[in-house]
């Protein structure tokens, strides 16, 4: 191999590792307030009975996770996940009861209908064993939705039945064409040949096809607006880089800033806050309602 076609090869390992990288649970946490306050308003709509097994896809931290187990006295909720920072934290934060935590902290609740396990959603590997597939905010991550609903479909009981919502088309728009340009100029689209974008943002059609195909029959699939608010630059800015670290890591760590810095200053230049300084982004989520057919 030459020096040029080594040094190619180099440069993409490496660009290989920068997309590899995990999430930053803690600081996702930080930041993530609106994403949790649609799981609140999501898991409303489940009209959980109490004694259903659960499962949530894409749990992330484990904080919707751990309220859709409050409301389950009688019954339990496995949490998956394919960021091992992800599951690390929830085991943190919701640990199972055990007899070295009787004199735990009460910050460190114990949970005993709560469970988390890394695994991809893409590749779910779980007995039939649960009555409801829940994922909030997370099912945009994945680019094989089919695989996804058929492993759903492998683990429901008959009668079983889905509730999902995630980034749908149009979604955050206004920023994705910001970062669109961005990375098309220089200084910063040499490191983004080869780049696509990790998400997946469908539309009802797409679920309206998929679902019968994998055994489920669709009650509703619709696109729904969201106002997502960000309270001051320093939210917005944290909301940047815990959800497009995709696009920060291409670069080398001393250039995440700068390109973060242009990115916040591009989009508030055509969209700047409001009159108490809170900052708005359209987004647009896909909420998707299925049974075992």
């Amino acid at each position: 191999m030459t020096k040029a076609g080594q040094h190619g090869e180099t440069r993409h390992a490496e660009a290989r590792d920068r997309d590899a990288r995990d999430w930053d649970a803690r600081d996702y946490a930080a930041h993530s307030n609106a994403q949790q306050e649609w799981a609140r308003e999501l898991i409303g709509k489940l009209r959980l009975r109490g004694d259903e097994d659960v499962l949530d896809i894409g749990c992330g931290d484990g904080r919707a996770t751990a309220l859709i187990a409050e409301r389950l006295p009688e019954g339990s909720v496995l949490g998956v996940d394919n960021s091992a920072s992800m599951i690390a934290c929830a085991e943190e934060q919701f640990p199972p009861p055990s007899a070295s935590q009787a004199h735990a902290s009460a910050s460190r609740s114990a949970h005993s209908n709560l469970r988390f396990r890394l695994m991809d959603a893409a590749r779910l590997e779980l007995p039939r064993g649960f009555d409801v597939a829940f994922s909030n905010a997370a099912l945009h991550w994945v680019q094989d939705h089919e695989a996804m609903l058929r492993g759903v479909h492998a683990c429901l009981r008959p009668g079983g039945r889905l509730l999902f919502q995630m980034g749908g088309r149009g979604n955050a728009a206004e920023v994705r064409a910001v970062v669109d340009e961005l990375v098309a100029c220089a200084p910063w689209r040499d490191s983004f040949r080869g780049f696509s974008s990790p998400y997946r943002f469908c539309d009802p059609d797409d679920y309206e096809a998929w679902l019968p195909r994998a055994g489920f029959r669709a009650l509703h699939a619709e696109l729904v607006d969201k106002d997502m608010q960000h309270a001051d630059d320093e939210a917005f800015r944290g909301w940047l880089r815990t959800t497009w670290f995709p696009y920060m890591d291409r670069l080398p760590a001393a250039r995440r800033g700068a390109f973060l810095d242009e990115l916040a200053t591009s989009y508030l230049a055509a969209h700047p806050a409001d009159e108490l300084g809170v900052i708005h982004v359209g987004m647009v989520r896909l909420e998707v309602e299925a049974e075992v057919a």
